[in-house]
């Protein structure tokens, strides 16, 4: 009788590579990583890919520990009661254990013509969607980038370096994730670049059409290519299978990410949604979720507690273009501070980041259980001591 124990996780990001890799660390463990496909995409530099500044690709090769079996496909369902998967090709795999990793995507926009007439950059194939389609822009053509969030930061300032005209559509506030005097930074950024940012209450998009976005106030603004950077959104695959999952499609799970339904599934990255108090995607949490998705794994096979998540934040970073950017200081629980690194120290530093994060996945796959972070203790005080996960979930 075999003691080995088979471990599957879905998707090949940030959360379901560091886990994968972590898992590595008992030799009864054979870990399985199914993914649609065969590269790492860096999802920090699809900005990049759009524009032609980087292919934002890394072979699996150079993150991925040599004992995970990769599985190039697409899971259509999971069957929590034979422990098996489904996938696109017809194969079917049996599981001790699941890691459900599948990030998350660009949401359905629910603006007219949106859906239609803009283009969405939340994955590989969007980005590369989207940059024939701004070769074609004629020089004089003005590019409307909506949403200021990173990506939509990052989109509409590496446009501007380049030379584009580009409007930055806000909605109510520019830049809501920093602390006021970043914000202050990004605009000057932004002034510099010569980028007409709109915001404020009536800055909000009503409709987009083939040449046009109108806003809320009345105003219609031309323009010949609009990309859309604001919503959220994960693969609907754990509803589907008859999973709990919260209003975005997250599964649902305790502070040790396993899933509300079933003791043998957990959660991590962009796709999980521990005690209903998702942490904000990032390359950063998404890393440490995995990692700790993976303990819990590990503990369970060797008959231990599981214990909580305790993950700590130290920042932000935003590259404003190739030459500036910005990392935004933050308290451990993800609040930022008035402090922050602009102009090319910011790009520098956010640079290293994207570099470090590589690294950091490649130094797991060769040492695993190396990663460790900083902890935040106020995210206990936000659950209510003595309380299971069913009580929080049901009061959500």
């Amino acid at each position: 009788m075999s003691n080995n124990t088979e471990v599957i996780v879905i998707g090949g990001g940030y959360a379901g590579v560091m886990a994968a890799n972590r898992l590595t660390q008992r030799a009864d463990v054979s870990v399985t990583l199914i993914n649609p496909r065969a590269s790492f995409v860096e999802r920090i530099r699809l900005h990049q890919l759009a524009v032609g500044s980087d292919d934002a690709v890394v072979a699996f090769a150079d993150v991925l520990a040599e004992r995970v079996r990769l599985v190039v496909d697409t899971v259509t369902g999971i069957d929590a009661a034979a422990r098996n998967l489904t996938l696109a090709t017809g194969a079917t795999l049996g599981y001790d254990y699941l890691i459900y990793a599948v990030g998350s995507g660009s949401a359905d926009p629910q603006v007219p013509g949106a859906a239609e007439f803009a283009y969405p950059l939340a994955d590989f194939e969007e980005a590369r969607r989207l940059r024939p389609a701004l070769d074609a822009v004629p020089a004089t053509g003005v590019v409307t980038v909506v949403g200021s969030g990173a990506t939509g930061l990052e989109t509409a300032t590496e446009l501007a370096e380049q030379g584009r005209s580009v409007t930055l559509v806000c909605g109510a506030i520019l830049a809501p994730s920093l602390h006021p005097r970043g914000r202050r930074s990004v605009a000057k950024r932004l002034a510099a670049l010569g980028v007409t940012v709109l915001a404020g209450g009536g800055a909000k998009v009503t409709t987009v059409t083939r040449d046009s976005v109108h806003l809320a106030d009345g105003r219609i603004l031309p323009s010949a290519l609009t990309i859309w950077t604001v919503g959220f959104g994960v693969p609907d695959l754990a509803l589907r299978s008859g999973l709990r999952t919260d209003a975005l499609g997250r599964l649902r799970t305790d502070e040790t990410l396993t899933s509300v339904d079933d003791p043998r599934i957990l959660a991590a990255g962009d796709s999980a949604a521990p005690s209903e108090l998702p942490f904000r995607m990032s390359c950063q949490s998404a890393t440490r979720i995995g990692a700790h998705a993976a303990d819990t794994v590990l503990h369970r096979i060797a008959g231990e507690p599981a214990v909580d998540i305790n993950l700590g934040f130290f920042g932000q970073c935003i590259s404003l273009g190739r030459e500036r950017g910005i990392f935004q200081f933050a308290a451990r629980d993800d609040t930022p501070v008035r402090w922050y690194l602009g102009g090319g120290l910011g790009a520098k530093v956010k640079e290293l980041v994207c570099r470090a994060t590589i690294k950091h996945l490649a130094a797991e796959a060769a040492t695993p259980g190396a990663l460790t972070w900083v902890k935040d203790d106020k995210r206990a005080a936000l659950l209510r001591p003595n309380e299971t996960a069913e009580a929080r979930l049901s009061r959500a």
